[in-house]
């Protein structure tokens, strides 16, 4: 059972900050030269908290955690941020342009604070494994500053879209706030202070499970949280705010909902050679050529390829290939899975969800099967890095900084949640859902007990 709580969201004071001065991206997708951006946009800058500037004289009494929790309480005292007065369920939507694309969509949900279960209670479950330093460094921050500035992106399943036309309705009166990132995504925030409303989506929401889309680390750290809590407290409220974490609600068959490929870049393979690989694989697979000897038949050949790729994939499991180009021309590949390819004896020891995925295909049939890269060489990162723009992954090939692109199709939600629901969990870096959720367009104060609406 999923339990559902509004609450009273800490918010940037529009009237004292511009909110493109000071939200962020997902502190896991902010490098140095955002974080350098970040810091020049604004004093109160939700950076200095999300992900603040390490320096070689920190210290216990003096650190990133420090900081961030002495930046808090100083925009609070002095209102930059503020509590809103009411407990509410916060409708969030997100407009945007899929990369690469022309294609407008809107993706909207609703902030609330969902009670943490653990994953043997089969209510809340995820899609990926997680790393012990991620999860190091955001309970660390937690522990100082008592805030969860980071949305927890949650899908649930709702085939009627009962929720979602219930924050559509809410969605037509007038935004409480609204900006646009700096990928050009317009966020809008509405707050939803009625009783009333809060019973229904917890009525809609009760008998739901619950799945990761993104913020693994964040929901065990919150976890953990919880737990460290429990342990010091001789009789542990079920209500206490540990008890909870702050995560935005979104339908998996939401028409808003995209997921991008992650392509990867293939490097360091000793005595690599194109012909010998493409024989490698061939047993598994069918291929096709894409050839061009000058600048005009690439742009042909690349258009053509894209769209037998993308096409081909609804009735034949497709990954693209690119090795490089010469002065004399090149090629991109189209490799289908062969119609006779019997995968549960090619791949015993995976389920046959798992072997629906075509990044499956991609690691164990042509990375392992046709360069010989082990899983092990996966995860130390030998061999392979990843990149979400096709473009970006064939200019790393020209530049001679990759020997080959191998180009996905995006993973489908419905995948994602069978896979989830099933207790298993996808590969590492399959799926990219965008856009992110902005920091700090909510705040959520670990402090006290949660006000139940019941």
């Amino acid at each position: 059972m999923a339990e559902i709580q509004p609450f009273r969201a800490f918010r940037y004071d529009n009237e004292r900050v511009d909110l493109k001065d000071v939200l962020t991206q997902p502190y896991d997708k902010i490098t140095a030269t955002m974080q350098d951006t970040y810091y020049h946009a604004s004093p109160s800058n939700l950076i200095a908290i999300e992900k603040g500037r390490v320096f070689e004289t920190d210290n216990l009494q003096d650190n990133a955690y420090t900081r961030a929790a002495s930046k808090a309480n100083e925009w609070i005292a002095e209102n930059i941020l503020v509590q809103d007065a009411e407990p509410s369920i916060y409708v969030y939507s997100q407009e945007y342009v899929i990369p690469g694309a022309h294609t407008r969509r809107e993706r909207i949900g609703f902030i609330a604070l969902g009670r943490l279960e653990d994953y043997d209670a089969k209510v809340v479950f995820r899609h990926e494994r997680t790393l012990s330093a991620p999860k190091a460094d955001r309970i660390e921050l937690l522990r100082h500053t008592h805030l969860q500035t980071g949305q927890l992106f949650m899908l649930y399943d709702d085939p009627a879209s009962r929720i979602e036309s219930l924050l559509e309705e809410r969605s037509r009166k007038a935004v409480l706030s609204e900006m646009r990132d700096e990928y050009g995504v317009v966020h809008r925030l509405w707050a939803v202070p009625d009783p009333a409303f809060a019973k229904l989506i917890q009525s809609e929401m009760a008998p739901k499970s619950l799945v990761i889309a993104d913020g693994h680390h964040r929901y065990e750290t919150a976890l953990n949280y919880r737990n460290e809590y429990r342990a010091k407290t001789a009789n542990p409220s079920a209500y206490a705010a540990q008890e909870f974490a702050m995560m935005t609600f979104i339908n998996s068959r939401s028409k808003g909902l995209t997921i991008l490929p992650t392509h990867r870049l293939i490097h360091n393979v000793t005595g690599f050679n194109f012909e010998r690989f493409r024989k490698n694989i061939s047993p598994n697979f069918d291929w096709y050529a894409y050839p061009f000897r000058d600048g005009t038949e690439r742009e042909e050949s690349y258009a053509e390829f894209r769209k037998d790729f993308e096409g081909r994939s609804r009735d034949r499991r497709a990954i693209g290939i690119y090795a490089g180009a010469t002065p004399q021309g090149g090629a991109f590949y189209l490799f289908l899975l062969a119609r006779d390819a019997q995968l549960e004896v090619l791949l015993p020891d995976v389920s046959e969800a798992q072997r629906e995925l075509d990044v499956v295909l991609l690691h164990r049939l042509i990375l392992d099967g046709g360069l010989g890269i082990t899983s092990e060489a996966v995860r130390a990162e030998r061999n392979v890095s990843y990149e979400r723009e096709m473009d970006v992954a064939i200019a790393a090939v020209d530049s001679g900084d990759a020997q080959l692109a191998c180009l996905l199709n995006p993973v489908r939600t419905d995948q994602v949640m069978k896979i989830a629901l099933g207790g298993d969990v996808l590969p590492q870096k399959s799926t990219d859902f965008y856009p992110k959720m902005l920091s700090g367009i909510a705040i959520y104060q670990i402090e006290g007990n949660v006000r139940s609406v019941r």
